[in-house]
């Protein structure tokens, strides 16, 4: 991950715009990060906004859930076990691997989710022609934790630098980024229920409404230039 955040340096800039009043100095105590909206294979370059310090931390206490189909492929499986430690693997099927990811969030993990589970392509949805929306595993991943921060990241889109299906991505580029501290006691409790589905649907209400509402908007995604 080091080694992302160096090389990328002279060829990509980021828009930083902070939502919390906690920002980098708070960064260590992060348990999950959320990045949303998922466009491009090259989110990894998101690496950049964390310190050395953290990226090291990061190397022996990641852990981010990963299709089996996209850990599968040769060249793009290889990519991602090269560059991000803690890959778990997630089949689609109704099996046990879930489970085993969950059993693995314990109070020194530093778990990342892409929560939409599918990227977004350049008209603005899914391969399949749905809207993009978060799906129940975070809200999993939530109830499980107990102190610490969460993180989230609103992507404004990479699909400037590379859009699903293409070869290579485009170089010089600026992505924009919004970012938010979220105390994760403090969030659970306001969206407590003791019902644990209810509990659930809520954080996966809440964190929709972040997908839609916290995104900075980039001119450059094709789907911010589609007539409605």
């Amino acid at each position: 991950m080091s080694l992302v955040k160096i090389v990328s340096y002279p060829f990509y800039r980021f828009k930083v715009s902070w939502q919390s009043d906690r920002q980098y100095e708070s960064i260590d105590d992060v348990k999950l990060i959320v990045l949303l909206n998922h466009t491009s294979l090259y989110e990894a370059l998101f690496v950049r906004l964390a310190s050395f310090r953290y990226l090291w931390k990061m190397a022996r206490h990641f852990l981010i859930p990963v299709a089996d189909v996209t850990t599968q492929r040769p060249m793009v499986g290889f990519f991602f076990h090269a560059l991000l430690p803690g890959i778990v693997s997630i089949s689609r099927k109704r099996d046990d691997s879930w489970q085993k990811f969950l059993s693995k969030v314990n109070d020194d993990a530093i778990v990342a989710i892409l929560p939409e589970g599918r990227m977004r392509r350049h008209d603005g949805k899914d391969k399949h022609g749905k809207p993009m929306s978060v799906r129940t595993g975070v809200a999993d991943i939530v109830d499980e934790l107990e102190g610490g921060s969460i993180l989230f990241v609103y992507s404004g889109g990479l699909h400037h630098i590379q859009i699903p299906g293409q070869r290579f991505p485009k170089l010089f580029r600026t992505i924009k980024v919004n970012m938010e501290l979220v105390n994760v006691d403090e969030y659970k409790q306001a969206l407590h229920h003791t019902d644990a589905r209810k509990r659930k649907t809520a954080y996966v209400k809440d964190i929709q409404s972040r997908l839609e509402q916290q995104l900075p908007y980039c001119e450059q995604q094709p789907y911010n230039n589609l007539k409605d």
